[in-house]
């Protein structure tokens, strides 16, 4: 009889599609996960066993996400789905940073476009505004993350503007306050004068401009070396901004510096006019001899010195300097302002003192002191008995009454307006008339910090603010600094050099800065002792059932119980007399709050952690000076060691041309577009074969080459299925009776 072979044939049959149409299928899956609680039942199924916590780092509410927000939480999405495979309890809480400058900023644009002044507005209704924008954006946030199939706790978020959490913010704050680890003082912090707030370390990014430099001479006239009374000590800076509140002039102790007799007379000073024709008499310069050459070419444009000549080609080819001797010897010099003859602060000598930081790098060697505008500066002058004058106000505008500047609208704005340090501004011109300008000119490139949210550069600028000291001995013993270099040393980093980038950060940074000098936020709730100075003891009030009182109103009602009238005698009276005591104002560093999160998400929450901890941190590489960096300072000032048993890092998101993403060049990638044109599953493809250690690079092109994969994995896929369309149990092998190869094989797919 013939044979119908077809019947021995097996014919792929399958009902799998051979196209996805993933952004229209995939909103319905999503439905599904939503409708059975997946992520609840998977609680439930896992409950008992061991966990494992992924804390989410917040990002904040005040825009859509981009592809940047995409990476990251795809990354965490497909960690906590593993470790759910592997048996364990892997929760994901998702959260939002919801308190800051970044809306603060948002809702002060809304009030400019409509003309209105953010001071006019009661401090309630202005928070009011600041609440519903954030809880507008988590809103939005959180559509937009599940529409990427990330699986979480959507409906039970932790958002830092939450009642209960703004209390543990609070309490938290309390426990350096108690412990004596919180104090006020004057030192210069970085400041926008845009924003008129102190600014975090991470909110802060640098920017290559070109700055004016300038040389300038101050007359020495007290000297325990007679050769130099009436020569002049020349500084150079690139913020002539800053000379009007000079204080002293620092030189190196073991650096070599020289008396230079300008007997050419081409220095510009010298007649006052700016050129270059000789003049009569001869004037002596104190400069750092490695320096001399390089200043020379700087303020005289080489002039009077042959082709590959030496020192010996100025003035006496067998002595060329007047004098010559070590910083050290220059201990008791006092040197004159140019503009003393402005009277006042400015008549005052100033010394010149030894800096251990005063290099031959750059510059002259001697560096122009001022206490209100650099950190050196600052404790140098300090140690000497030197003081702040805080000439520039919030806006980086001097005082109306400073006598250099001050009474004139207009010249008052040199911090913030950069022609006002150009060659030709009135800072410049002024020390020309005054004879002590040697050179200036606007070609200095050079790195300097800006403002990551408006842009603007930033000034460092002395103002009273709260700090947390890092190295002050704590309870427990150890310092910040010590208890958190030990930490990092325990902790593990993917990738290994996390470990060196955080390690550097935390062994340089100075005392931490808590207060900022805004209305959207949690307030630095503390009172301080009328009549008191900061270094009193009882300038702070430390009293425990005043802070309980504080954390049970923030607890029922928020942080803007803070603002409701009379909070003072609310929070006060019956322990102290609230009359001794005044109420601040400052608002808590935004840091402080995202570094608190461990307590009220890890510690407080039934889906938190047993101990507290996290077993993983996973956000990009910039958060080692921002998140990963202030939640190891807060809780080695609360818990005595780091939040996080792991932290690992991801690169960012480029270009196809590996060009940083920016609006403005019309580069970025939206997550959204991508999901209507292919569906979320190819932004998750693209995360899961991409080296996430490294910097990612994603474009057109490179998306229709991952959709392009999908497509050749979905076909393969599809024709597994209908390959297997007719097996049966009776097809099937006993692994024991395979060969040694395809039980490893099955081995490893198992692992």
């Amino acid at each position: 009889m013939a044979i119908d072979y077809k019947d021995t044939v097996f014919l792929p049959k399958t009902d799998f599609p051979m196209k996805a149409g993933l952004p229209q299928k995939e909103p319905g899956i999503l439905a599904g996960w939503q409708e059975s609680d997946l992520h609840g039942t998977l609680r439930a199924e896992r409950a008992g066993v061991e966990k494992f916590i992924l804390h989410d780092g917040p990002p904040y509410a005040n825009g859509d996400i981009h592809v940047g927000h995409a990476l990251n939480h795809i990354l965490k999405d497909m960690v906590v789905r593993t470790q759910s495979l592997l048996g364990k309890d892997a929760p994901y809480v998702p959260g939002w940073d919801c308190h800051g400058l970044p809306i603060e900023w948002k809702v002060e644009e809304q009030y400019r476009k409509k003309k209105l002044d953010k001071k006019a507005v009661p401090a309630k209704e202005f928070r009011a505004e600041c609440r519903a924008y954030a809880q507008h954006w988590v809103d939005v946030q959180r559509e937009q993350l599940k529409r990427l199939g990330i699986m979480a706790d959507w409906d039970n978020p932790y958002l830092t503007m939450q009642f209960d959490s703004e209390a543990t913010i609070v309490a938290e704050l309390m426990k350096f306050a108690e412990a004596g680890n919180l104090y006020r003082g004057s030192k210069p912090v970085m400041w926008s004068p845009v924003e008129k707030t102190a600014l975090a370390e991470a909110e802060v990014e640098y920017e290559d401009i070109t700055s004016t430099q300038i040389d300038v001479a101050f007359e020495i006239v007290e000297s325990p070396i007679e050769e130099l009374v009436g020569a002049h000590a020349v500084i150079w800076t690139t913020t002539p901004w800053t000379i009007p509140v000079n204080q002293a002039i620092a030189y190196g102790p073991d650096v070599e510096y020289v008396l230079w007799a300008d007997a050419l007379g081409i220095a510009r000073f010298l007649s006052g006019t700016g050129n270059k024709m000789p003049v009569a008499g001869t004037r002596y310069l104190l400069i750092a001899e490695p320096l001399l050459l390089e200043f020379l070419d700087r303020t005289n444009d080489g002039i009077g010195r042959l082709p590959g000549a030496g020192l010996e080609h100025f003035g006496d080819p067998v002595q060329p300097f007047k004098w010559r001797g070590k910083g050290s010897d220059l201990a008791g010099t006092k040197v004159r302002h140019p503009m003393h003859k402005l009277g006042g602060f400015y008549e005052t000598l100033r010394p010149m003192l030894p800096g251990d930081f005063v290099t031959t790098d750059s510059g002259t060697g001697l560096v122009h002191m001022s206490p209100d505008h650099g950190e050196d500066d600052f404790y140098l002058c300090r140690e000497n008995g030197i003081d702040p004058v805080f000439a520039v106000d919030d806006g980086g505008v001097y005082r109306d009454d400073w006598p250099w500047l001050g009474g004139d609208d207009e010249r008052r704005r040199a911090v913030i307006n950069p022609k006002f340090n150009a060659p030709d501004g009135p800072i410049c011109s002024d020390l020309s008339e005054a004879g002590a300008l040697l050179s200036a000119s606007a070609d200095y490139k050079h790195s300097y910090p800006h403002s990551w949210r408006s842009k603007a550069k930033i000034i460092y600028r002395c103002t009273p603010q709260w700090f947390v000291p890092m190295d002050k001995e704590l309870g427990g013993g150890g310092t910040l600094r010590s208890r958190a270099m030990s930490e990092i040393e325990r902790v593990r980093f993917i990738p290994e050099k996390g470990r060196r980038r955080i390690g550097s950060m935390v062994e340089g940074r100075p005392d931490w800065v808590l207060s900022r000098q805004r209305a959207w936020g949690v307030p630095l709730s503390c009172f301080t002792k009328k009549g008191a100075l900061p270094t009193d003891r009882d300038f702070l009030l430390r009293n425990a059932e005043v802070n309980a009182r504080i954390a049970e109103a923030f607890e029922l009602e928020g942080a803007d119980a803070w603002y409701k009238d009379g909070a003072k005698e609310r929070f006060l009276a019956g322990l102290v007399t609230p009359e001794d005591y005044v109420q601040v104002f400052d608002i808590l560093d935004v840091w402080f709050d995202s570094g608190s999160t461990h307590a009220f998400v890890l510690r407080d929450r039934e889906d938190g952690s047993q101990d507290g901890l996290a077993d993983l941190y996973l956000e990009g590489t910039d958060q080692h000076r921002g998140w990963f960096h202030s939640s190891m300072m807060q809780a080695c000032g609360t818990l005595g060691r780091a939040p996080y048993r792991g932290v690992l890092t991801h690169g960012f998101t480029l270009d196809e041309k590996g060009i940083k993403m920016s609006k403005s060049l019309g580069n970025t990638v939206s997550p959204e577009d991508v999901t209507k044109q292919y569906g979320a599953d190819i932004l998750r493809l693209w995360v899961a074969q991409s080296d996430y250690s490294a910097d990612l690079r994603i474009g057109p092109e490179i998306l229709k080459g991952v959709a392009d994969s999908y497509r050749r994995l979905r076909n393969t896929m599809r024709f597994m299925l209908g390959a297997l369309a007719h097996n049966t149990k009776a097809d099937h092998v006993d692994p024991k009776h395979m060969p040694e190869l395809e039980q490893w094989v099955l081995h490893r797919l198992a692992e």
